[in-house]
């Protein structure tokens, strides 16, 4: 595929090294923003920096939670970053820091040579995604604002897909209308760029790709009863239809005027026909319960299996087969969580052993045949009412989707925990140490601490927080131990 604007985002935080002081590299038109909030799209970065000067265009660096900002002259570049390094600028309730870019110009998609332009292409980045993203969903999501031609979805470390319109004003009404709304209440944030092909190619249909423009497909779909409605309700269980409201856009967003006329374009379009594709990775029904071999024989237990899996979902059970070793049984909490793990933990390597992770046959785990595993434990736990689960709550700001990667994110530790005391801890359990620590300032009248830590490589993270997720740490006069919680960073390096 055609080398997309994420990844030409990437390329420029690469060549900058994450140099921090402006002064460091000589002034630019184009400045690197960081700092900013989830929430963040263009429009608010361009009503407080235009203040400083004429902005000529914005590129957001969604997963990074960062942009690149041009501005129209060396002038308006300098008054801002000058401004940022004496006082503090807030973009979405949040302060932000400013520096030179070391490149003079951003470079623009295949059509977006002026401000007002772009591209009929889309690229969709999409943050927090604890429900399956698919063809449908995403066409259910942009044919409302205007009528979608195809649609490509790719996962690399993340979720993105790219959404082609038959005119470049068609996409720039839908970027304008979907930027910064989320799918399903809480989750699943679109981040909308230009994408740089101008025309998308789909070899076949599926979840993860649909040419719109075949009628033979149209007319095949047309047949089949099954219909539902455009970005509804809290999640994809919850139903689809008239009576659900479509999701506003968010209250910082400068279009938010256009959310009545997609309302009204909503309510007017035919409601999509449901296509018959299978449930996770080609399974022909969905299940609560993944299937997990190529464990350690003497490594991996129950509770180190639930830290891992907790990070996309509430687990409830986790049964150990006798007559197939190095396999288990985990039931979550619902099957997206077992989609979630699936897409994220198959193929990974924990203890030198590759993990195959699908979808189980069974609906449920029950316990019976309970023996002990390699390491003189149980087989069988029942995690169902653990305090550890982290989806209780689906608003946790916590919850944060993330493939395994080598930096960790830390919380929820005590208040005297030292970078000393953490090597020690990985000495004490057999698993890699971190290379580089990272210690958050912590928030007035704070019980606990938070920072990051990271590792040599990915497998060496996944190691340490198979082994030390939840580990509870005793302090000195302290009534009840510290339950040390780990996950997966979205930084890319510290």
């Amino acid at each position: 595929m055609t080398l997309d604007l994420w990844l030409v985002a990437e390329w420029f935080f690469s060549v900058q090294g994450g140099v921090e002081d402006s002064h460091q590299i000589p002034p630019s038109p184009v400045v690197h923003v960081r700092g900013l909030c989830d929430a963040v799209v263009e429009a608010d970065l361009v009503d407080v920096l235009h203040t400083f000067g004429t902005v000529c265009y914005v590129m957001m660096m969604p997963f990074k939670r960062q942009a690149l900002v041009e501005f129209d002259g060396m002038q308006s570049a300098e008054r801002c970053v000058a401004s940022g390094s004496h006082e503090a600028i807030y973009i979405g309730e949040q302060q932000v820091f400013f520096n030179f870019s070391t490149s003079q110009r951003i470079s623009r998609p295949t059509n977006a040579s002026d401000p007002g332009g772009g591209n009929k292409v889309l690229l969709l980045s999409i943050q927090n995604p604890l429900y399956p993203i698919t063809s449908d969903v995403l066409y259910a999501v942009c044919n409302p604002v205007s009528t979608v031609l195809r649609i490509v979805i790719f996962k690399r470390n993340s979720v993105q897909a790219m959404v082609e319109y038959p005119e470049l004003k068609d996409a720039q009404k839908a970027k304008l209308a979907l930027n910064g709304a989320d799918i399903y209440a809480g989750c699943c944030t679109l981040k909308i760029e230009y994408a740089r092909p101008n025309r998308l190619n789909v070899v076949r249909n599926d979840d993860s790709s649909w040419d719109y423009t075949k009628a033979f497909l149209l007319h095949r779909e047309q047949r089949k009863g099954k219909k539902r409605q455009a970005i509804l309700g809290d999640h994809p269980s919850s139903g689809y239809g008239p009576h659900c409201p479509l999701l506003s856009l968010p209250a910082n967003c400068k279009y938010r005027r256009l959310t009545e006329e997609v309302q009204d374009m909503t309510s007017l379009l035919p409601l999509l026909p449901t296509t018959s594709s299978s449930s996770c990775l080609g399974h022909a029904s969905s299940s609560s319960v993944a299937m997990v071999s190529g464990l350690h024989p003497t490594k991996m237990n129950c509770s180190r299996i639930f830290n891992l899996f907790c990070l996309y979902g509430n687990v409830e059970k986790v049964k150990f087969m006798k007559r197939i070793p190095g396999t288990a049984l985990v039931e979550m909490g619902d099957e997206y969580a077992v989609e979630r793990v699936v897409t994220h933990l198959n193929g990974i390597k924990v203890f030198g052993k590759k993990l195959n992770v699908c979808v189980s046959k069974q609906k449920a785990i029950f316990p019976s045949q309970v023996f002990e595993v390699g390491d003189g434990s149980s087989s069988y736990r029942d995690f169902s009412l653990t305090r550890n689960n982290r989806f209780s709550n689906m608003q946790n700001g916590r919850n944060i989707i993330q493939p395994p990667a080598a930096i960790l994110h830390f919380y929820n530790a005590p208040p005297t925990l030292s970078q000393h005391q953490l090597h020690q801890l990985c000495t004490e359990h057999g698993v890699p140490s971190f290379t580089k620590f990272k210690l958050f300032d912590a928030k007035p009248h704070s019980k606990s601490l938070s920072g990051l830590l990271e590792f040599g490589s990915r497998a060496e993270a996944v190691e340490a927080l198979t082994v030390l997720n939840h580990h509870q740490i005793r302090v000195v006069n302290g009534a009840n131990p510290f339950t040390l919680k780990l996950c997966f960073s979205i930084s890319s390096h510290l």
